[in-house]
């Protein structure tokens, strides 16, 4: 019972993909997903049969073959949660940059590894470049909301990230000290744990990109378009994402000063002041 799940696919006897029949099915889904998630009312996604089964599918057999840990499990309400808030972190932060969109959604549906869903950061600049901005401040607000709108979500998905983990480690605890029916329930038991440590690291790394890609469009638009009373609003706001992004990076913990891991608490400065407990009643 201590072997991981991709350890057992080849003593199965399970019949692996050829290179040949793999590039098949990779260059099909490229195909399919050059048009990136389909999304509608402020940009959401939307129930897409090519994305939500045909891709997932192909990617689950791509990932058995790099020897990644597949799970079949079904998601928890928890586990749905976490790949809802991630994925408007992981995607471009401009909804309509196919290039992004594509590396994201390959990446997401597993058809590449987790690891290289990186966005280009230079392809936001590009977005903020055209004709879509008819004032220079515009842009400069532009990049302020987005990194500012990205802080606000990060907490949020934190908060999901935590319960998960707890829920991972009661899993992994009930499995070390009950003995299961079958090599198969063990192995998706750790594989999903694997999954949801991925989409939680996935998503530190995502913000990470989005931070060099904020910055590379101010730097260029200083020079460009230089002005002097939107510069301080967008480096602030490029700073509080950063250090929710840090926050991300660590597991969503924070530290005591007895070195103990605690959930992180919201901020009162500037917002939110007294809502985070009901008022006292008298």
């Amino acid at each position: 019972m201590g072997t991981w799940p991709w350890a057992t696919e080849k003593a199965a006897g399970k019949p692996a993909l050829t290179s040949l029949r793999l590039c098949a099915l990779v260059l099909l889904c490229v195909s399919a997903a050059a048009c990136t998630r389909p999304t509608g009312d402020f940009d959401r996604a939307e129930p897409s049969v090519i994305h939500d089964k045909v891709m997932p599918a192909a990617g689950d057999r791509a990932a058995k073959l790099r020897g990644d840990p597949v799970s079949t499990f079904n998601y928890t309400n928890d586990e749905e949660l976490l790949r809802d808030r991630g994925w408007t972190l992981i995607r471009p932060p401009w909804t309509k940059d196919w290039i992004g969109g594509t590396i994201v959604e390959l990446s997401r549906t597993r058809v590449l590894p987790e690891a290289e869903g990186r966005v280009p950061p230079d392809l936001y600049y590009h977005f903020l470049s055209s004709d879509k901005f008819r004032s220079s401040d515009a842009r400069y607000d532009r990049i302020a909301s987005d990194a500012t709108g990205d802080a606000d979500l990060v907490l949020p998905f934190c908060e999901v990230a935590l319960r998960v983990r707890e829920a991972d480690s009661e899993r992994l605890r009930v499995l070390a000290n009950k003995k299961v029916t079958t090599q198969e329930l063990y192995n998706g038991a750790k594989a999903r744990v694997w999954e949801n440590r991925m989409m939680i690291n996935w998503v530190a790394q995502a913000l990470r990109f989005r931070i060099e890609a904020y910055k590379n469009a101010l730097d260029k638009l200083e020079i460009e378009t230089p002005t002097e009373n939107r510069m301080w609003k967008t480096n602030n706001a490029i700073r509080t994402l950063e250090g929710q992004v840090r926050l991300a990076e660590n597991g969503c913990t924070t530290s005591n000063r007895y070195g103990i891991a605690e959930a992180p608490k919201r901020s009162r400065i500037y917002k939110s002041w007294g809502q985070e407990r009901p008022p006292v009643q008298k």
